[in-house]
C-alpha cells in the first residue's frame, strides 16, 4: 500500500475510517466496465437483494393509481389543484445536508467533481486525501457522524425565522439516502449517523406546527459519478456499485445541460423502477406535504415514471384529505400539473400560476463549505417581498456542518428575517398579488441563476400585495427626507371611486400624515424608521 502524508487530524480520521476498504482496494485493478450493458448489469446485481421489497412498492403504486382520481397521464394530471396552505405560506426553509458536508469544499457537487479530472475538487481531493482509487467518496461516510444534530433545535430556529414549511433533502445526487430505507444499505439509518434523519426532522418540524416537505435529487444519480469511469477510481469497483450507481456517461449537447430534449444519456427501465420505488418509499414512510424534484426528472426517458409517481402521490394526498404538492424546474411537468420552481432566480412580472424560487442563504454552495459567505437579512427580505408580489413563494436554503450544527452567521440572518416577519408578516402571509407587482427604478434580472444580479433596491422601490380590502405597499428602503410618494396609488391610477381610506405604517403607533393626489399617495414620515430592511404601509381601499 502506498504511504500517504497526513498533514492534518482530518486526514488521520479519514484514514482510520476507511482502512478496511483502503487495503482491499489496493489489490483491485479498477478498470472501468467497457459498455453500458455491463455497467447496468453490475449495478443491477449489486441492487438485487432489494428486488422483492422494490417490486412490492411498485405493485402498491399501481394499485393506488388505479384506485384514485388521478391517472398516470398528463391530461389527467393537469386537473391538479394545489392546497391553499401553500399559497398562503410564502416562506419555507430548504436544508442541504449530507455526506458532502464532510469535505466541505467547492460545493454540494463535490462527490461528482472530485472525479472530474482537472477540477479544483479533483486536485484538492488528491492533495488532501490521496488518489480516488484509494480514498473515494464512500470513505467520507464514516466521518459523517452528525454528533450534534438536534432536530428539535433546528425546527425551533426555522419557526423563529418565520418559515411555514421546511424541506430537508431526502436524497441528493450522491445517492446517500438521509433516512431509514428498506431499499438500500447506503442510507443514514444504517451508516454514518445511524439515525433516521428525515424521520426525526419530520416529527420535529410538525411539532412546531410547520408543514413537512422533502426533496429527491435521486434521478441525476444515473450519471452523477460518470467521471470515475474515466480513470482508476473506486467508482469502478463492483463492491460499491450499489452506492455509486450506474454512473452512465452523461450525453448532452454542449451548452444544453438544461435543455433536456438534447440529453441522450442512457436511463434503464430498472433504474427508473428503483427511482420510482425510492420516491414512493419516502411518501409511505413520512407523508410529506410537498416533494421537490431537481431538473433532470424532465429527461425524456423519465417522463412515464414521473407521471406514475405524480398520480400516485396526488391520489395519496386526496385519500388523506391533505392534498399534495410537487415542485419542478424548467419544463419537467405540464405547467398545470405541479408548481414551477426557479432556482436562484426571480420573475420580472406577476406569474398567473403560483410558483416558487429556491435560493441559498450561503453564496458559494447549497451544502456547507468552509469560508462561505452569506446573504444579508435585507437582501433576503427584499427578495421575499419581490417574489410574493409576483405570486410566488421563497424557499431559503441553509447548509449545516457535518456534525449537525448550523453556522452561527446563518442563524443570525434567519432570526433577523423572522424578527422582520413578526412585525410585517401580514403583508406576506396569506396575501395575493395586486394588479401591479410594484413600482420603482430598480429592474429585476429575471430567470434562473440571476438572483444576485439585481442591483440594490432604493426607497423609491415598492412591492404590492393584497388581502381582502387591504393593500400593502412594501418600501424597500427608508427615504432620507422622510417623504414617500407611491405613484401607483394616486387617485388617477386607482380609478374612479377608488379612494384610500386609511394608511398606517406597520411597527409604528404614530399617526401618519398622508394625502391621495392624482400623481400618487403622499406620506409624511417621522424622522426615524420603526425597524430595518423594508417598511410596510397598510392601506384600506376598495380594490374591486
Amino acid at each position: 500500500m502506498p504511504s500517504l502524508r497526513l498533514s492534518c487530524p482530518l486526514q488521520s480520521r479519514l484514514l482510520l475510517g476507511a482502512l478496511v476498504s483502503f487495503n482491499a482496494l489496493a489489490a483491485v485493478a479498477q478498470a472501468a466496465p467497457s459498455d453500458p450493458a455491463s455497467i447496468e448489469r453490475i449495478w443491477s446485481d449489486a441492487s438485487r437483494r432489494y428486488d422483492t421489497p422494490r417490486a412490492a412498492i411498485l405493485k402498491e403504486i399501481d394499485r393506488q393509481i388505479d384506485a384514485g382520481p388521478f391517472r398516470a397521464d398528463w391530461e389527467s394530471l393537469q386537473q391538479y389543484q394545489e392546497p391553499q396552505w401553500y399559497q398562503d405560506a410564502k416562506f419555507g426553509i430548504f436544508i442541504h445536508w449530507g455526506v458532502y458536508s464532510v469535505p466541505a469544499f467547492g460545493n454540494e457537487w463535490y462527490p461528482r467533481n472530485m472525479y472530474q479530472q482537472g477540477s479544483p475538487e479533483f486536485k484538492h481531493h488528491v492533495a488532501t486525501y490521496g488518489p480516488q482509487s484509494k480514498v473515494g467518496y464512500k470513505d467520507f461516510i464514516p466521518m459523517f457522524k452528525a454528533e450534534h444534530f438536534d432536530p428539535r433545535a433546528w425546527a425551533r430556529l426555522f419557526h423563529e425565522a418565520g418559515a411555514k414549511y421546511v424541506m430537508p433533502v431526502g436524497e441528493h445526487h450522491d445517492g446517500f439516502a438521509m433516512y431509514q430505507s428498506n431499499l438500500t444499505d447506503w442510507c443514514a439509518g444504517k451508516m454514518g449517523p445511524n439515525r433516521d434523519v428525515l424521520g426525526e426532522l419530520a416529527s420535529a418540524i410538525r411539532a412546531e406546527g410547520l408543514h413537512f416537505a422533502t426533496s429527491s435529487h435521486r434521478v441525476e444519480h444515473d450519471w452523477f459519478f460518470d467521471g470515475g469511469r474515466t480513470f482508476d477510481s473506486d467508482v469502478n469497483d463492483p463492491r460499491y456499485a450499489a452506492f455509486y450507481g450506474p454512473a452512465h456517461s452523461r450525453l448532452v449537447k454542449p451548452g444544453y445541460q438544461d435543455r433536456l430534449i438534447e440529453d441522450w444519456t442512457y436511463v434503464s427501465p430498472a433504474f427508473m423502477d428503483d427511482w420510482l420505488a425510492r420516491s414512493a418509499e419516502i411518501v409511505e414512510k413520512y407523508h410529506p406535504d410537498l416533494i421537490f424534484f431537481d431538473w433532470w426528472v424532465g429527461q425524456p426517458s423519465v417522463r412515464d415514471h414521473l407521471s406514475r409517481f405524480a398520480a400516485y402521490y396526488y391520489n395519496q394526498g386526496a385519500k388523506r384529505g391533505t392534498g399534495a404538492i410537487i415542485n419542478y424546474k424548467h419544463d419537467a411537468f405540464q405547467e398545470n400539473s405541479a408548481i414551477l420552481d426557479i432556482e436562484r432566480g426571480q420573475l420580472t412580472e406577476i406569474h398567473p400560476l403560483h410558483w416558487q424560487t429556491d435560493t441559498s442563504l450561503s453564496n458559494g454552495s447549497w451544502g456547507y463549505i468552509e469560508h462561505d459567505t452569506y446573504k444579508t437579512p435585507e437582501s433576503i427580505i427584499h427578495q421575499l417581498a419581490d417574489v410574493v408580489s409576483k405570486n410566488g413563494n421563497l424557499l431559503l436554503n441553509v447548509g449545516p456542518r457535518s456534525d449537525g450544527t448550523i453556522p452561527e452567521q446563518a442563524q443570525q440572518v434567519l432570526r433577523a428575517v423572522g424578527a422582520w416577519l413578526k412585525v410585517n408578516g401580514e403583508a406576506i402571509y396569506g396575501t395575493r398579488p395586486w394588479k401591479l407587482y410594484g413600482e420603482g427604478p430598480t429592474q429585476v434580472v429575471g430567470g434562473y441563476f440571476h438572483d444576485t444580479d439585481t442591483k440594490p433596491y432604493t426607497s423609491d422601490d415598492f412591492r404590492f400585495t393584497t388581502k381582502g380590502s387591504v393593500l400593502y405597499a412594501i418600501e424597500l428602503g427608508w427615504p432620507a427626507d422622510g417623504k414617500v410618494t407611491i405613484h401607483s396609488l394616486g387617485s388617477g391610477a386607482l380609478g374612479a371611486g377608488k379612494e384610500i381610506q386609511e394608511v398606517t405604517l406597520l411597527g409604528s403607533d404614530a399617526k401618519l400624515e398622508w394625502q391621495q393626489q392624482a400623481d400618487g399617495l403622499h406620506i409624511q414620515l417621522l424622522p426615524h424608521a420603526p425597524g430595518k430592511y423594508a417598511y410596510v404601509y397598510r392601506s384600506r381601499v376598495n380594490l374591486n
